[in-house]
């Protein structure tokens, strides 16, 4: 997994540059999209394999072309269709894909993109017919991990559109419950603040008691994700019961004056353990404490640094996380809550050292 997330990396390295160079269709397909095909494991250089402007008749449409067929196993399986990186793809016309896929019936996936977005789409309503949303979208500019993994079935090593399919299956509707989710919590329907007050509201739902409700749906539901962050920490340590798991005394890196780590410090510390828990054993994470600043290292060696806590100023807090160069990023944090918005960043960050012991 490592040596494909390095790979992507490398085009979403393309990826940013061509939003600045890359003009056109054309531009886009050899900066970015070729290069994305590569790091699938695709011989774009192979015409047998991935066949640009590929040809077939749909109806009376003659002679359209879509900008690449990929073969697997001697069949054409995926469909790609390229627009500009300067065109969003909620802005395009894709019709072409469309009518495409309908009339290949070994192709049971499609892919959309600008060089920064990739749309993967399916047959998951109807056989044969393309959905309307794509089941996963990818964002070569702004990614985590996880998507990076989402990513890696995509691979010709291992193809299986049948696990694919199922795949988008499932990930139709927990994106779609997702999305129902967030907006709840941010603006409650009527019909959700009813629901949720039929069960716990005995009187007439009037409007001033809806008002209440939607109000109260929407701190619910935030109680909620705090306390499942709460529960998440709780099981990363409930199994530290030696002394070799247990949070040690932050090591004091030698100056001249004494350096006390704060509560503060240390509750930082063990959310970052939390978040990074599922990449790596938590015993391997550890915290030193500097003058200025603490810093998270894995097995307490400075050259496998995590991130930086600077909590000592009087106006302003940061967390500075460090990447796969050992490059450190800074990035204002108002509460300890706000270290969850970079969990895929920390995530990234252990990753280099997870195999290594």
């Amino acid at each position: 997994m490592m040596e494909f997330l390095e790979r992507v990396r490398e085009v979403a390295n393309r990826s940013k540059n061509a939003s600045s160079h890359a003009l056109t269709e054309e531009a886009t397909k050899t900066s970015v999209v070729m290069p994305f095909l590569k790091m699938l494991g695709f011989d774009v250089f192979d015409l047998i394999e991935v066949i640009p402007e590929f040809i077939a008749d749909v109806g009376i449409k003659k002679g359209e072309k879509i900008d690449f067929a990929v073969k697997i196993d001697g069949k054409i399986t995926i469909l790609v269709e390229v627009k500009p990186i300067t065109l969003p793809l909620g802005q395009a016309q894709y019709s072409q894909l469309f009518r495409y896929f309908a009339t290949m019936k070994d192709v049971r996936l499609a892919i959309l993109t600008n060089g920064r977005e990739v749309w993967f789409f399916s047959d998951v309503d109807a056989a044969n017919r393309l959905d309307n949303a794509p089941f996963f979208t990818f964002d070569l500019q702004s990614f985590d991990t996880s998507a990076v993994v989402e990513l890696a079935r995509f691979q010709k090593d291992g193809f299986s559109i049948d696990a694919i399919v199922e795949a988008a299956s499932k990930l139709k509707f927990v994106d779609a419950t997702a999305n129902y989710i967030r907006q709840q919590m941010t603006s409650p329907s009527d019909d959700f603040a009813r629901l949720v007050g039929r069960n716990i509201y005995e009187g007439s739902i009037t409007k001033s008691v809806l008002e209440e409700m939607k109000a109260a749906v929407s701190a619910g539901m935030e109680q909620v994700i705090r306390d499942h962050i709460q529960d998440r920490l709780n099981i990363a340590f409930k199994k530290e019961t030696s002394a070799d798991a247990q949070v040690q005394t932050p090591k004091v890196d030698a100056v001249a004056d004494p350096v006390e780590t704060t509560e503060e410090e240390l509750q930082a510390f063990m959310i970052v353990r939390a978040i990074c828990a599922s990449k790596i054993p938590v015993a391997r994470i550890t915290l030193r404490d500097a003058k200025s600043y603490c810093c998270v290292y894995v097995d307490d060696n400075n050259r496998k640094p995590v991130c930086r806590f600077y909590f000592n100023g009087k106006k302003t807090r940061s967390i500075g996380i460090f990447n796969r160069e050992k490059v450190e990023t800074k990035h204002a944090v108002e509460s300890l809550d706000d270290i969850f918005k970079f969990a895929g960043q920390l995530e990234a960050a252990v990753l280099p050292y997870a195999s290594a012991s």
